[in-house]
């Protein structure tokens, strides 16, 4: 017992050092991360992060196959009613536990469902041909071959590659596509899955423009949108479904509050040609790609819903006009900002800056981190390789949640300048701004929040002596 009080005295310890360094010393910039509320997080570890809710459809009823789950169930049926609010959608699939496992079950459903209704002599066959963005172009890894994609497309015996082709660029901003090129592609070439979305992600998708080239086409492809890195700024920065997409896909903790999950959203009334494949991502998502689909983090969902809707549109319309600022901050102070002036450099949360001139990304990335300031070095559209970088990808959602406005960014600007252009140290300085951001807006005030977390405490753990012992450890630590 001596030797796990040591083991477990030590992990707390190092526990402790990382919270107060991530939350407490350094801004957050990772683009693809956010902090849940204290009430969101409490609700992943109430009695529903231990349990087992699997169910299906079957003969028409939602069959459940362990008892003790009505409480889960209501759960999950009341998230998706909040999350069908949010997106203006009528059918939500909240099984998948990451946005990459959402996409993969999109792309095994749509294998299953081709192959069920345009039958072409063959029992099983892979997608013919896809059209995404292009990974070295910004595209997000799980729709690529090597990701999520793997085994889902045909491969071409001349050149032994997936067939994939990508959305072609803008000559003039290369993170834009290029409308002309795009309509001459889909013209020559007849996709049957179409996936927008990126990771390095800074002006809308061409949605509108793709689905009025294809709504005529015998057998149109299927549009798809990951929005895994835009999906709490849904609306406010792109609304896909309202816009043609036949189904979102996304992650639930990047600018969305949720915990790390994921989801898939769309519109498949009975009696549309889309519905059996609506039906075949049900299946795919459950017995297909998930047992357990983690309870925990599914009620923490529920209460990320709730907040989304509470401050919808502020807080996506914020977010979009701090990147804006942020971006241009930088530029002003000598840090090159990739994109647009014109468009304010970003519509999204997404900042991308230019480093190379004084070092590679992530040497830069790691300058930046010495001085608690957490990035994510990027390659941009003219680099080789990922591995020489020559950009480093910024986002502001996380912390705008806790309260920074344009000016507080143009400060962080400023320290991020003396670091990057001029090799100056200035970690002290910016732990002494962080002081300034360490309550989290957009969610419930934090006396109320610490009333209802308090009343959640005690039901996780029901022993009045533990919650005793819990308050004295706290009063001894000084909390």
């Amino acid at each position: 017992m001596t030797t796990l009080r040591s083991k477990m005295e030590g992990l707390v310890g190092r526990v402790e050092v990382n919270n107060a360094w991530r939350q407490a010393e350094s801004f957050n910039l990772i683009p693809s991360e956010s902090t849940p509320s204290l009430l969101v997080k409490m609700c992943e570890i109430a009695d529903a992060a231990g349990r087992y809710a699997e169910h299906r459809t079957m003969k028409g009823s939602e069959v459940y196959f362990y008892q003790g789950t009505d409480f889960i169930r209501d759960v999950e049926i009341e998230a998706g009613r909040e999350l069908a609010g949010f997106f203006g959608c009528e059918n939500l699939e909240l099984r998948p536990i990451s946005g990459q496992m959402a996409n993969e079950v999109v792309f095994k459903a749509l294998v299953r469902f081709l192959v069920r209704t345009r039958p072409d002599g063959r029992p099983s066959r892979r997608l013919r041909l896809v059209l995404n963005n292009d990974l070295n172009q910004g595209g997000h890894l799980s729709a690529q071959p090597m990701g999520a994609l793997f085994n889902y497309v045909e491969g071409d015996p001349a050149t032994g590659k997936e067939r994939v082709i990508h959305f072609p660029a803008s000559k003039d901003n290369p993170y834009k596509p290029d409308p002309e090129a795009l309509a001459a592609l889909l013209a020559d070439h007849r996709p049957e899955l179409i996936v927008f979305g990126q990771s390095m992600f800074i002006y809308p998708e061409p949605v509108r423009v793709v689905a009025g080239i294809v709504k005529d086409w015998p057998e149109r492809p299927l549009l798809m949108f990951d929005m895994a890195h835009v999906l709490g700024l849904y609306g406010a920065f792109q609304a896909p479904l309202a816009e043609g997409a036949d189904v979102l896909t996304g992650s639930t903790h990047k600018t969305f509050f949720g915990p790390q999950r994921g989801l898939i959203a769309g519109n498949f009334p009975k009696g549309s040609p889309l519905h059996p494949l609506w039906q075949d991502i049900r299946g795919r998502a459950f017995p297909g790609s998930t047992s357990n689909h983690h309870l925990g983090t599914l009620l923490g969902l529920l209460a990320a819903a709730y907040e989304m809707n509470a401050f919808k549109p502020a807080f996506p319309e914020k977010v979009r006009a701090n990147a804006k600022a942020f971006a241009r901050s930088l530029k002003d102070k000598g840090i090159p900002v990739e994109g647009d002036p014109a468009d304010g450099f970003t519509e999204t949360h997404q900042v991308l800056i230019r480093v190379k001139a004084f070092g590679p990304g992530q040497a830069i990335a790691r300058r930046l981190e010495d001085n608690n300031i957490l990035t994510n070095y990027q390659a941009l559209p003219d680099d080789e390789t990922f591995l020489d970088s020559s950009g480093i990808r910024l986002g502001v959602q996380e912390m705008t949640r806790f309260g920074m406005e344009a000016h507080d960014f143009d400060v962080l600007a400023g320290l991020m300048a003396d670091c990057i252009v001029r090799g100056r140290a200035v970690k002290d300085d910016v732990k002494a701004l962080r002081r300034n951001f360490l309550e989290m807006k957009y969610c419930l005030p934090e006396r109320e929040a610490a009333e209802l977390a308090a009343r959640l405490l005690r039901s996780v753990f029901p022993r009045p002596s533990l919650i005793e012992a819990l308050a004295e450890g706290l009063r001894a630590t000084g909390r």
